[in-house]
């Protein structure tokens, strides 16, 4: 396998991190050609999302022309419920844009048979063309949409268990931690690399080994986000104490302070 050094900028505080994640996504979206997008949730991600939509109201960049794949959703949760990445989606991004109908494309968690949703969301997106730009969020454990550690790097979309470290970092989003869902269905670690290319953004002291481990340490399935390696064409946009671990970046990465 040949691997690859990720472009990787580190800035000084959340805001400039937004400010640098959006002005990423909206070249991609400024020329309104037809684009699918990988899209992640979460609190690095609200920023982010809350830009692009200020850039769409001042009529900067469209979304009419954009297709979209969520990375995962929790298995057993409606899509209305208060906790789903579906009401993170249409909360943050997707009621406030003006992506046409049907074109924002979501696990659906709540399926009576989960096994053939994730084959049914695996060829949906093979029959879109691929994702062109995948935009990432990452664990503290080195998990990249919900691939936990030990995730097989020819994984495809499908039915994971969730390590328990990650249901105690997402209990934030449900009134009743023991009711963090334990199950998933995210897109694989292959699926992923078949974007043609991603963005991760983090932040955080929290991020700071799985940061290191990703980018410094051996490619292997202990840290999932280390598959990304193996990818042509991944930036890494991080703040200073996401960035804290690392003790070395390769010769072709830039470091910008904001």
């Amino acid at each position: 396998m040949t691997e690859h050094a990720p472009r990787i900028e580190v800035v000084g505080n959340v805001s400039a991190i937004a400010e640098r994640a959006a002005a990423h996504v909206i070249a991609r979206l400024h020329d309104r050609q037809p684009v699918t997008l990988g899209l992640a949730t979460g609190a690095t991600m609200t920023p982010l999302y809350a830009r692009l939509v200020a850039a769409t109201r001042a009529g900067l960049i469209s979304f009419r022309t954009v297709s979209s794949f969520n990375l995962d959703e929790y298995v057993g949760l409606a899509p209305q419920s208060p906790g789903s990445f579906h009401a993170y989606m249409q909360q943050h991004l997707f009621r406030h844009v003006d992506m046409e109908a049907g074109r924002a494309q979501i696990p659906n968690g709540s399926a009576d048979d989960i096994a053939a949703e994730a084959a049914r969301y695996e060829a949906q997106i093979a029959a879109a063309g691929g994702i062109d730009l995948l935009i990432l969020g990452i664990g503290a454990n080195g998990h990249i949409g919900f691939n936990e550690p030990g995730s097989d790097f020819a994984s495809r979309t499908r039915e994971v268990r969730l390590d328990e470290a990650t249901r105690i970092a997402n209990a934030i989003n449900f009134p009743d931690p023991a009711s963090v869902p334990e199950r998933a269905i995210t897109m694989g670690v292959a699926t992923i690399l078949e974007a043609r290319s991603i963005l991760l953004v983090a932040r955080g002291p929290e991020k700071a080994a799985a940061i290191a481990a990703a980018i410094e340490g051996p490619i292997t399935a202990a840290c999932p986000a280390s598959a990304l390696r193996l990818h042509g064409n991944v930036d890494i946009l991080c703040d200073e104490p996401a960035a804290a671990a690392l003790t070395r970046r390769p010769h072709n990465n830039n470091r910008r302070r904001a």
